[in-house]
């Protein structure tokens, strides 16, 4: 998901420069969503068409959401309309975690697909967060929540199995946690990130 205005950011987010080779922080969230799935949907809202021209690593699809200003529940109602009946589940990613470990993520999506119909999230201190496994049998309860909230409260109500996923509190809303998030980069690349639990 990467509809949001980045309001607090004042600038949008899924544009901030990476080193390497994700150049910038899209590109690195839709290589994550590559390790969890071959069909990687991108979300936009604020920012589009701009983030697709900007960046390098391309998804399965981009989707833009009209009602990117009503909140989060407006973009994962949009994305969880857009997938075909087929699908067993929805993968639920945020383009502002540059930190998540891979190794945890790939595990998280072998958890998905060994239990389908169980709803899966990180853990987030007791709590559940993104990245999150949303089973096709809760999307009508997803689909009716309002304004700027994800499925946090409806994932703990289901008691969903909360996984530890290291490096999602490293989020960036601020232009502080932007600049917390790239010392952590510069210090350590992902060989090492990936290693340190």
């Amino acid at each position: 998901m990467a509809a949001g205005a980045s309001s607090r950011l004042g600038r949008p987010k899924a544009l901030l420069p990476m080193a390497g080779a994700d150049r910038i922080l899209l590109d690195r969230a839709i290589g994550f969503g590559q390790l969890l799935s071959d069909d990687v949907r991108v979300l936009c809202g604020a920012w589009y068409p701009l983030i697709r021209f900007r960046t390098r690593r391309q998804p399965s699809r981009w989707q833009r959401v009209p009602d990117w200003h009503l909140g989060l529940s407006a973009t994962l109602a949009a994305g969880l309309a857009g997938l075909g009946p087929k699908a067993k589940g929805a993968f639920v990613l945020v383009a502002d975690q540059p930190l998540l470990d891979e190794d945890a993520l790939r595990a998280f999506g072998e958890a998905a697909r060994f239990v389908p119909n169980q709803p899966l999230a990180a853990d987030y201190g007791g709590r559940p967060g993104v990245p999150a496994y949303l089973p096709r049998w809760l999307w009508p309860e997803v689909m009716e929540l309002q304004g700027d909230r994800g499925a946090g409260q409806l994932l703990a109500s289901v008691r969903a199995t909360r996984v530890e996923i290291p490096g999602v509190h490293d989020d960036v809303d601020t232009p502080e946690d932007w600049l917390r998030v790239q010392r952590r980069l510069s210090r350590t690349g992902p060989t090492a990130r990936q290693s340190r639990r």
